[in-house]
């Protein structure tokens, strides 16, 4: 017992020192090492706080990333919302542009099919839009056009008469009586038919040679306007009787182009006789000058051959040199009467003429003609009158015996490049080369000098007065002729511009 007294007291003991022992052990190390403790502690006060801001800052964005994600879901929400908007304001707008356009083809065709009846009643001569009429008939004189309008009229009469003309479809009663009703219809049907006749003598009445197919159309219009009017009785006009109707429109109309051609005709055989007295004219007053030349000679010979048989030396010599001066005239004289009577009797010979007017028309544009006359210049002088602003030039002058046939070919050779393509009397044909006019003619075994570059005196003279106005100096070449002409294609329903004819 007293040892373990003692042990636990030395253990006491030695406990006590190693308690010492580390106490002073710790107080010399923390001695020692207290810069060492206090930058630990000041680690371990920096990490707490690290710690601390990291936290703080994860927190906070965390938070921002919160904020960012509501604030991205609100934006997408509102895009999406105004994307919405933005297609609905889109289908509204297409709705509303289908509808207006849709108003505007109705108002489009409104206003078309309103032009197109306006036109039906008004006159344009530029307007032919409704296309060129085709003859039906095919009758060669107006007395066979008014005998067919004759019978015509005489078909529509019992037709009218066996109530042909127009129908009602419908038996109707009034106050219960069907004879009553059909006086009603029949009354009505004289009512449409009057008005259907009123319409169509009024088409006849304005039918001209730019409108034809404007009338047509009026006409059956009328005829749809007739079954509009006659409301619920459903009165119409038949088929057989508009076709007389649009028959007797086109017989009015083929009749007044017939007599139309028949007058120009007519003018162009009074200026082809008017020619022919032109030209007989001028060969008896050839001949009677030729005659009386012819006389004048042969006494004129006669009277120096008396004088030479008389006289010797000298006086002979001369009077022999008169005699045969003047049977040399008198030859001529013979001659030229020969020549004026041939031309006479050959009806057919004459000069076929190729003139051009640079100023007027423009190059490559020429007139093919003939005239029977001694002297076919004078025709060429007429023809550059006061009805073109330049004279013509001249470029061949062809004799022939059969004048009428020369023209003729030359006509139908340069047909397709002919500037009139309606009235054949206007001779000017466009893109013509002198050397296609040249080869053709020498292919007829013909010869004739062409005259390729005009003269164009006022035409030249007139430039350069021009450009001396301006203060500008003179111009190699200029041409103010017409643009149809300077393209060298005729603009369609467009001609000579002139008038000019060479029967006249």
């Amino acid at each position: 017992m007293p040892v373990v007294i003692v042990v636990l007291c030395l253990l006491a003991a030695l406990l006590a020192y190693l308690v010492w022992r580390f106490s002073t052990q710790a107080t010399e190390l923390r001695t020692r090492y207290a810069a060492v403790i206090d930058i630990e502690n000041a680690l371990s006060v920096s990490r707490r706080a690290l710690e601390e801001s990291r936290q703080a800052h994860q927190a906070a964005e965390q938070e921002h990333r919160s904020t960012l994600d509501s604030q991205t879901r609100s934006a997408a929400d509102q895009l999406e919302r105004l994307h919405r908007e933005h297609q609905q304001f889109l289908d509204e707008d297409q709705r509303r542009r289908n509808s207006l356009n849709q108003e505007y083809q109705r108002a489009l065709a409104t206003h078309a099919s309103l032009k197109r009846e306006v036109a039906l009643v008004e006159e344009n001569l530029e307007d032919i839009s409704f296309g060129l009429y085709k003859p039906h008939f095919g009758f060669g004189t107006p007395e066979q056009y008014k005998t067919a309008l004759s019978a015509l009229r005489e078909r529509e009469r019992e037709l009218i008469a066996n109530g042909g003309a127009a129908t009602c479809p419908v038996t109707w009663n009034v106050s219960g009586s069907a004879k009553e009703g059909a006086r009603m219809v029949k009354q009505n049907i004289k009512l449409v038919l009057r008005a259907f006749n009123g319409e169509c003598e009024a088409a006849r009445a304005d039918v001209s040679w730019n409108n034809i197919t404007k009338m047509e159309e009026r006409i059956m219009k009328s005829c749809g306007a007739m079954a509009k009017l006659s409301g619920v009785l459903q009165v119409t006009i038949t088929p057989a009787y508009l076709r007389l109707k649009l028959d007797e429109l086109r017989l009015t109309h083929e009749l007044e182009e017939k007599k139309y051609q028949d007058r120009e005709e007519q003018r162009r055989i009074r200026e082809q006789i008017r020619e022919e007295e032109q030209a007989q004219r001028e060969f008896e007053k050839a001949q009677e000058e030729a005659e009386a030349e012819e006389v004048r000679y042969e006494k004129a010979l006669a009277k120096a051959r008396d004088e030479a048989a008389q006289a010797t030396g000298a006086a002979l010599e001369r009077l022999a040199k008169q005699v045969s001066g003047f049977e040399a005239k008198l030859d001529e004289a013979r001659k030229k009467k020969d020549r004026a009577i041939s031309r006479a009797q050959r009806t057919k010979s004459g000069f076929v003429y190729v003139i051009g007017n640079i100023g007027s028309f423009g190059d490559r544009v020429f007139k093919i003609g003939m005239t029977r006359r001694l002297e076919p210049m004078e025709r060429i002088i007429e023809l550059g009158g006061a009805s073109v602003p330049f004279p013509f030039d001249l470029h061949a002058m062809l004799y022939s015996d059969n004048a009428p046939e020369l023209e003729y070919a030359l006509h139908q050779f340069f047909a397709p490049r002919r500037l009139n393509l309606v009235n054949a009397r206007k001779e000017f044909y466009h893109s013509v080369d002198l050397d296609e006019v040249e080869t053709f003619v020498r292919s007829r075994g013909l010869s004739a000098q062409f005259i390729k570059e005009p003269e164009a005196r006022e035409y030249r003279e007139t430039i350069a007065k021009r450009h001396e106005q301006r203060g500008a100096p003179e111009p190699a070449a200029e041409v103010f002729a017409p643009a149809l002409f300077q393209a060298g294609t005729p603009k369609a329903g467009e001609g000579d511009a002139d008038g000019l004819s060479d029967e006249a």
